[in-house]
């Protein structure tokens, strides 16, 4: 790819490393592309890993972080490790013991315990999260010494499977709703086995409809921009939007949503679409009775 940055538009998907939060992660892409000599577009991310936790960060570039915000809300898998028999003040190896237990669930138990978190539940968040509490970060009250009190939330698990054990730990499989803590889920496990425990290791394995397939280090997208190959690692904009129908449209049609009319009296059938002009998406739209409104225009069309 060339300097000229017009083209970049689409999602880079980040094997996010081990220790990085997912701003550093924006951040170390950002530098990249400059150190190629691109000027970096606008560029976001969609859905927050901890630091501890590896895995699929979806980068979004230019206009497709228009739709960083459905990354958010999309369902997410994991695969995690659960260390029974001591749980931290942060449910992962980078805080203080708190509690710890004798109790050692066998791989049985652990299996026999695991359709009791699937479904639909109530699940309290950690208190060393991003959540607001009275307009403050819950992690930094909590590191501050202030007790952190948060309400439950309505998530689903729509999968769990126990994919490997040993005398002190499982590792599971899961698949779950937006909103869902990982480590809240492992803190709940536990004491439903009448121990406690926390979680050493956390790997995203699929974000909305990007997978660890899709997913590059930081050390191969500098190799790819350094060689010029930049195109190998962005996924195209309509990547993120699979789920999404297409909603052929004429070029009046796509003059008229580029303006952020209405198309009235149109036969799409009722539901959000991906309006595009031949292979150029033009907007995400909402049909409605004939009338289709604009969601997200999208500048990728050429004057």
């Amino acid at each position: 790819m060339t300097a000229n940055d017009a083209g970049l538009n689409g999602w880079i998907i980040l094997d996010k490393p081990l220790g990085l939060t997912s701003a550093q992660s924006v951040a170390a892409v950002k530098r990249i592309l400059r150190a190629a000599g691109l000027k970096a577009p606008r560029i976001g991310h969609g859905g927050t890993l901890d630091p501890l936790a590896t895995g699929v960060l979806p980068i979004a570039l230019g206009e497709a972080t228009k739709l960083a915000g459905r990354m958010l809300d999309a369902a997410k898998a994991y695969d995690f490790t659960v260390e029974f028999g001591s749980q931290t003040s942060t449910l992962d190896a980078e805080g203080d013991v708190v509690a710890t237990s004798d109790v050692r669930p066998t791989a049985e138990q652990v299996a026999a315990m695991l359709p009791r978190f699937t479904g639909a539940q109530d699940q309290v968040p950690p208190a060393y999260s991003a959540l607001k509490v009275d307009g403050q970060r819950a992690y930094a009250l909590a590191r501050a010494g202030h007790e952190v009190s948060l309400a439950t939330r309505r998530i689903t698990v729509h999968s769990l499977a126990l994919a490997a054990s040993s005398p002190t730990s499982a590792t599971l499989s899961t698949r779950v709703s937006k909103g869902s803590y990982i480590r809240s889920l492992a803190r709940d496990i536990a004491l439903a086995l009448g121990t406690v425990g926390h979680v050493t290791m956390l790997r995203r394995t699929q974000s909305g409809p990007f997978t660890l397939a899709q997913a590059i280090s930081l050390d191969k997208l500098a190799e790819l921009v350094q060689g010029a190959e930049l195109e190998q690692a962005i996924l195209p904009l309509m990547t993120g939007l699979d789920d999404i129908p297409a909603l052929a449209i004429t070029p009046e049609e796509a003059a008229a949503l580029k303006q952020g009319r209405k198309l009235l009296g149109h036969p799409a059938s009722n539901g959000t679409h991906l309006a595009a002009l031949g292979s150029v998406p033009v907007a995400l739209v909402e049909a409605h009775q004939g009338e289709v409104r604009v969601l997200r225009g999208f500048n990728l069309m050429k004057e």
